[in-house]
């Protein structure tokens, strides 16, 4: 016998169903994302790093990559970066001074090294530092800004050739463009850091730099961050073994201490 009670309960059915099926078909929720100003040279580990994080936490950097000098301005100015990477410690205790970072949460346990590169060919024998005097222009990153040419210029201030070189030096914004300028042959030799020579196969090391300044790069959330507890986990994983291992494998210095 029909009711109005059982003809309702179909139509409730069919509700229902359609109900799980608008549910199932729902995209997954988006992951949190947070942003990461990280300097050039560290380009590639970090964007490998960050996938490892992302499939593990449902949090996913998103990086601008640039010059550290040029960077922490942006920082100073207010741009919404949740952490920031540099190449090395001066530019990160600007910041600190500013308030922007604080020392605590500084993570400092990559380093790296210089290489004089040439472009691949025909071999440019350098068997001494004095013989880049004869290039008639040298690629480096800024020199009176970016980590990387400040870091040529103290090296080649220490061996007495910075005031020979200074004329023919070419300075570039950041030290991926002075591997770029080396890589097409429109300068003929550079000094960038060993990891960027071993991403490019247009250049050959001619000398690799060992008793040069010491070069540290720092890594810290940004203070003002909306995202603080999303960032110091990235910190935390990039700065532990997993991130680690990345870095070392693409021939940065591993420092002991992870402060």
């Amino acid at each position: 016998m029909w009711s109005p009670r059982a003809g309702r309960r179909p139509v409730r059915c069919r509700l229902a169903l359609a109900a799980v099926l608008l549910l199932s078909a729902a995209p997954p929720a988006r992951a949190q994302e947070i942003l990461v100003f990280a300097a050039a040279s560290l380009t590639e580990s970090m964007q490998e790093i960050a996938k490892a994080f992302a499939a593990q936490s449902r949090i996913e950097p998103k990086f601008s990559f640039g010059a550290s000098s040029d960077l922490a301005r942006q920082i100073e100015a207010g741009a919404p970066a949740d952490l920031f990477f540099s190449a090395d410690t001066a530019k990160m205790d600007d910041l600190e001074k500013g308030g922007l970072v604080r020392r605590g949460e500084r993570r400092e346990f990559v380093g790296n090294a210089l290489v004089v590169i040439v472009p691949r060919g025909p071999a440019q024998r350098i068997t001494a530092p004095a013989d880049l005097a004869r290039f008639k222009r040298l690629a480096l990153a800024d020199p009176a800004a970016v980590p990387a040419g400040i870091y040529a210029k103290k090296w080649l201030e220490s061996i007495g050739l910075w005031k020979e070189i200074e004329p023919k030096v070419v300075p570039t914004l950041d030290v991926r463009a002075a591997l770029a300028a080396v890589a097409t042959g429109s300068v003929p030799a550079g000094i960038v850091y060993r990891t960027d020579a071993a991403i490019s196969r247009d250049v050959a090391i001619a000398w690799t730099v060992s008793k040069g300044p010491e070069i540290t790069y720092s890594l810290a959330p940004v203070a003002r961050s909306a995202r603080a507890a999303d960032a110091k986990k990235f910190v935390d994983f990039a700065s532990g073994p997993q991130g680690r291992a990345v870095f070392e494998r693409r021939g940065f210095v591993i420092r002991a201490a992870a402060h």
